[in-house]
């Protein structure tokens, strides 16, 4: 694959609690030169990125991070604030203690309702956006995830996605390997949290990944100066 054709694939990332007003312009333009997917950014920072850029950028953000354990009446209101703001993409976090606990049918509703507001929601700036739906998948087991695969297909989700990157651990082929088998044929894979070198961007994409979550792809392929989670 040509350099181009991986920042194709990507969700250039800065998620960091420090993350700066400047920091976050690097990140923008670098999306814009280079051509990433998206940028995905803290909530805070929506509406002055699509002030500044509108259409010429696709604003990614996250909802429910990194824990997850907020309510879903919450993430709700998370999700149609972003939309408002000029958000694109949500990329949600499942409440992990819901599947610990065997509760997979409230884990299942919560994401019915943030595809809800995805799908159809007046706050949004125009047309139906897209849910990607974080398991962290770190903190379950194999039955656990597959599980999670059903549910995230019978929700009607756009993707399933790896991890917040905050977790014990990130991404693994073995993961996305296991997704490609269990979702449905309308969802599509992210992977996020540690795809660091070039054979790591490839190796994902090569494994069924239509999005990666990282920090370090515009530095790595095309020179720039990402600054990481």
């Amino acid at each position: 694959m040509t350099n181009g054709e991986i920042l194709s694939y990507i969700d250039h990332t800065l998620l960091k609690m420090t993350s700066s007003r400047e920091e976050i312009k690097t990140l923008c333009e670098e999306a814009v030169q280079f051509k990433t997917a998206s940028v995905c950014v803290p909530p805070s920072y929506v509406k002055s990125i699509y002030d500044a850029y509108g259409d010429k950028l696709n604003i990614c953000t996250v909802i429910g991070f990194p824990l997850g354990y907020n309510t879903a009446a919450v993430k709700v209101l998370e999700t149609e604030e972003a939309l408002r703001c000029g958000a694109s993409e949500i990329d949600m976090v499942i409440n992990v203690g819901d599947v610990k606990n065997g509760n997979f049918e409230k884990a299942l509703d919560e994401i019915k309702q943030l595809k809800k507001v995805c799908a159809g929601s007046s706050a949004a700036r125009s047309g139906q956006k897209i849910l990607k739906v974080i398991i962290e998948t770190c903190y379950l087991t194999e039955d656990e995830k597959i599980r999670m695969c059903g549910i995230v297909t019978d929700a009607g989700a756009d993707y399933i996605k790896t991890s917040t990157g905050f977790g014990t651990a990130g991404a693994t082929l073995a993961d996305v390997e296991l997704f490609k088998k269990n979702i449905g044929p309308n969802v599509k894979i992210k992977a996020a949290g540690g795809v660091k070198t070039r054979d790591d961007l490839e190796a994902f994409i090569a494994a069924g990944a239509s999005r990666i979550g990282t920090s370090s792809a515009v530095k790595l392929l095309a020179g720039g100066s990402a600054s990481g989670y």
